[in-house]
């Protein structure tokens, strides 16, 4: 099983900075091989109470990857009674890859979050590499959805234009790449109050 968790390739996710919040989204589609594993792949994960990443590449090594983060995040807090940062999060899963460099977790991650200075999105490599920018994306479908957020994407979006443009850039690409697709594209709102994932109904609206 966990053999068949690492071939499950194939995603598109996308990261995006807006004015008072932080989009982050993804298809739904796993692939195994030329095999489609799941139309309802979970990509989108809460690692803190303001802070999610989306996932791409081997499920089974990201999931390793989310499992470190969360227990590690929680020990933080526990020892120190505050909340981790966006900056020290990112940090901490760089340190993680990189200490894992001779054996890559074969996963690139992206972590967007929300703290007392704003909102932050990075994009990782599978050796520990960062950049944070105000939008990214990752996976296969990635080209296509680039094409969509270069054109679209201008500081200081409001949540509504940030959804709109997260849903378009997903659709882009599930329509143009073979290992992107699924039934849903999961968005989540990251601001202040903490993480809100976008209702079905309002993205299938958005990307007729």
């Amino acid at each position: 099983m966990q053999e068949q968790q690492k071939l499950k390739t194939g995603t598109t996710t996308v990261g995006i900075k807006c004015k008072d919040c932080v989009i982050v989204a993804a298809e739904s589609k796993s692939t195994m091989g030329s095999l489609i594993a799941s139309k309802t792949a979970e990509k989108v994960f809460k690692i803190d109470d303001r802070i999610a990443v989306t996932i791409a590449g081997g499920s089974g090594d990201a999931q390793n990857v989310i499992r470190i983060l969360r227990a590690e995040i929680n020990l933080y807090k526990l020892s120190r009674n505050k909340q981790m940062t966006v900056n020290a999060v990112t940090s901490l899963l760089s340190n993680v890859l990189q200490g894992n460099r001779y054996y890559p977790y074969m996963a690139m991650l992206i972590v967007g979050g929300y703290d007392e200075t704003g909102g932050h999105v990075y994009s990782t490599d599978p050796v520990g590499g960062l950049e944070e920018d105000d939008f990214t994306s990752t996976g296969s479908g990635s080209p296509m959805a680039y094409g969509v957020l270069e054109n679209e994407y201008k500081p200081g979006l409001t949540k509504e234009e940030g959804i709109r443009l997260a849903a378009r850039a997903i659709r882009s690409a599930k329509e143009r790449d073979i290992y992107s697709g699924g039934y849903n594209i999961n968005i989540a709102v990251i601001d202040k109050s903490g993480i809100t994932m976008v209702d079905q109904e309002k993205v299938r609206e958005l990307v007729k």
